[in-house]
């Protein structure tokens, strides 16, 4: 038992050495005055206990005069032991200096109870400057893509209108590329963004952009966080197209750490996220589709710091997403804004405060070629592009025999040679069946039982 209680203070002591290194502490002795620990707590918390009933004080022993045992049990003497080291981490003040494993200093979610900082604040490299500096071929592709987005661009334009009212037939142009973010209630009740009117998703699903998106064409969607996510999927089936992905933009508060103060009503969980929708309208297919879309470039999540309380702002960084995937040219933003504005867009709402859209001018960017709606691609861009995998090679160089053999006048299913047209054996009208039958045909004699 000696042995045993040595071993385990050697290691506890071990253990304060290796977090003494890790907390920048010269000793082990320094480990109170940075985390506290059990003694000190014991007396801050120590008090004095009135005399026992039978007469003797607190803390002396009541057992009789010369009686009192030579030493304590073994497993007291461990426990004693093990509890001599024992510390008690009271607040996140060490958090960022690193631990291990079984500190709970590197538990995100208590860190976040007790200083308001998400988990997601330390998650590195999020940001497009340093996001793949350590992959430098994609480094090198999404350069060359933002150069031939840029000089592929058409100019900015705009329009003040009033989306209640207008019929977006009128715009006389089909778009591969929608973005649409609504003016939610919901964000009024979470961030204090304030509208001049607030859509409801049935107002929303009356817009008819079905009018406007192309044979094949894209669509993004803010929806919030709560009824939106089922809302929004209605609004894309009417529209005509099909949720094919789900953005989903989590959110920092690395600027200004706290708890959220305006919670949903029905909000179980702190919301810390918001949710754009993707859909597809007509067919579109990555192996084949290469003139059109570019997939596997970016990802389906924007870490992003989330924007002070009444601001209307999205990411910037979903223009980049939809830009990089899609490689039309037509490209519609409804509910945009002034701030929102950007070369190659159309930018359409009421918050616009001036227009310039000119239909006849707009459509000119795009007929000067049969492709002229695309991008192109250069051969350094398709050779450094994601690309889905090529299909396996098939035997003879044409198609792939059915499971199970090969086809008419070869193997048939189940290993035996096939029958053709008039041998004994076929299966055909009038010819034998399994078993020996012969089919009931019209008028003919009725079949007997089988030949033994």
């Amino acid at each position: 038992m000696e042995s045993s209680l040595k071993h385990r203070r050697e290691r506890s002591q071990k253990r304060r050495q290796l977090l003494a290194q890790q907390l920048g502490v010269t000793s082990t002795k320094q480990l109170s005055t940075v985390l506290g620990s059990k003694e000190e707590y014991k007396e801050e918390s120590r008090i004095e206990s009135p005399a026992l009933p039978d007469g003797n004080a607190a803390g002396k022993s009541n057992f009789p005069l010369g009686k009192e045992p030579e030493s304590l049990p073994v497993q007291e003497q461990e426990k004693e032991g093990e509890e001599e080291y024992e510390e008690i981490y009271t607040g996140s003040s060490t958090f960022l200096k690193g631990t291990q494993s079984a500190n709970p200093h590197n538990d995100y979610c208590q860190h976040h109870v007790d200083t308001g900082e998400r988990p997601q604040n330390f998650i590195r490299d999020v940001g497009l400057a340093n996001r793949f500096e350590e992959y430098p071929k994609l480094r090198e592709l999404i350069r060359l893509k933002d150069e031939l987005i840029a000089s592929t661009a058409t100019p900015p334009m705009y329009m003040n209108t009033d989306l209640e009212s207008l019929y977006l037939g009128d715009l006389d142009c089909k778009f591969d590329v929608i973005y649409v973010e609504p003016p939610l209630e919901e964000y009024q009740r979470t961030h204090g963004v304030v509208f001049d009117k607030y859509w409801t998703w049935q107002e929303i699903e009356s817009l008819e952009i079905e009018k406007i998106s192309a044979q094949r064409s894209f669509i993004w969607m803010w929806v919030g966080s709560s009824e939106g996510l089922d809302a929004g999927r209605r609004c894309l089936r009417k529209w005509g197209f099909r949720r094919c992905e789900d953005i989903c933009w989590i959110k920092t508060n690395i600027k200004n750490p706290g708890h959220n103060k305006n919670l949903e009503p029905k909000a179980i969980f702190q919301r810390t996220k918001e949710h754009c929708l993707m859909g597809i309208k007509g067919t579109v297919r990555r192996s084949t589709d290469g003139d059109f879309i570019h997939a596997n470039v970016d990802i389906d999540l924007i870490i992003d710091e989330e924007p002070e309380y009444g601001s209307k702002e999205k990411p910037v960084e979903i223009f980049h997403m939809m830009e990089h995937f899609c490689m039309g040219r037509r490209r519609i933003h409804v509910f945009g804004r002034d701030s929102t504005i950007r070369p190659g867009w159309l930018t359409i709402g009421p918050d616009v405060s001036s227009s310039n859209f000119d239909a006849e001018l707009y459509n000119s960017y795009f007929n000067k070629e049969p492709n002229g709606h695309l991008t192109g691609c250069s051969e350094e861009i398709d050779r450094l592009r994601p690309k889905s995998p090529t299909p396996k090679a098939k035997a003879g160089g044409g198609q792939a025999p059915p499971r199970g053999g090969m086809v008419r006048g070869g193997m048939s299913r189940g290993g035996g040679p096939s029958r053709g047209r008039g041998e004994p054996g076929w299966r055909g009208r009038g010819g034998t069946t399994r078993g020996g039958f012969v089919p009931r045909g019209r008028g003919g004699p009725r079949p007997g039982p089988p030949p033994r």
